[in-house]
């Protein structure tokens, strides 16, 4: 059963410049997920997809393996996750190397754990899944969303303006951690979200979608709260 961990990191990023390798804590953000993916000892493979030469360099010092730069078809802003996985596997299987299964982890994720990845494996063999993403409910319950109209507040579901928060469904969302699959299923199947998908729940406190310098400083403080200031 051999493994693969590709994280997936272009140069391109728009909303925060040069995301990618921004330091966080110190280091390079792409630092955290390579280093969670080594010390995981799970993989026989840890790759980082990039179409940047500076990426590149960084992610090879950090011990991830490149053996070739992202097609540019697959680097820009309208290539799925998907389509860059599958270049990969195709890529590796043209130089004779074969996996099993592999985890696609975001290079922006630096609340990334050790436990959760070698969770997700288990449950992708406990239920014979296609994937396994790690998710997190929303803090605050969306049935009580509200909405603007005319510049007048108004509940989106005024069905729920008296119903108690306990009674309400509970909704999640994915963390945007990662993505722990079946190759063979990937590439039937070409999603990374099918009716055999499974999930990993996770607290609050450890994740963080990083989408803007304030959700930036969000993830280094729950990064100390969780790590301590040393890093």
């Amino acid at each position: 059963m051999k493994r693969i961990a590709i994280i997936p990191a272009r140069g391109g990023s728009k909303r925060i410049p040069r995301k990618n390798i921004k330091l966080f804590l110190g280091k390079p953000i792409i630092a955290y997920s390579i280093k969670a993916a080594l010390d995981s000892k799970l993989y026989d493979t840890v790759m980082v997809s990039t179409d940047d030469e500076e990426i590149k360099n960084i992610a090879m010092k950090c011990g991830a393996a490149v053996p070739f730069m992202r097609s540019i078809k697959n680097a820009d802003d309208h290539a799925t996750t998907v389509d860059v996985l599958l270049e990969v596997i195709k890529a590796y299987e043209k130089q004779g190397e074969r996996y099993d299964q592999g985890t696609c982890l975001y290079p922006t994720a630096p609340l990334v754990s050790m436990n959760s990845l070698t969770l997700s494996f288990d449950l992708l063999k406990e239920t014979n899944a296609d994937t396994v993403i790690t998710m997190t409910n929303f803090s605050y319950p969306i049935e009580r969303a509200l909405v603007l109209e005319d510049n007048k507040v108004a509940f989106a579901n005024k069905e729920n303006i008296l119903k108690r928060s306990q009674d309400l469904q509970e909704y999640y969302h994915d963390t945007g951690q990662f993505y722990t699959f079946d190759i063979a299923k990937l590439k039937d199947k070409k999603s990374l979200f099918t009716d055999n998908s499974y999930a990993i729940k996770l607290s609050n406190l450890k994740v963080q979608d990083i989408d803007t310098i304030e959700d930036w400083k969000l993830a280094e403080l729950k990064y100390q709260a969780i790590y301590g200031a040393q890093v």
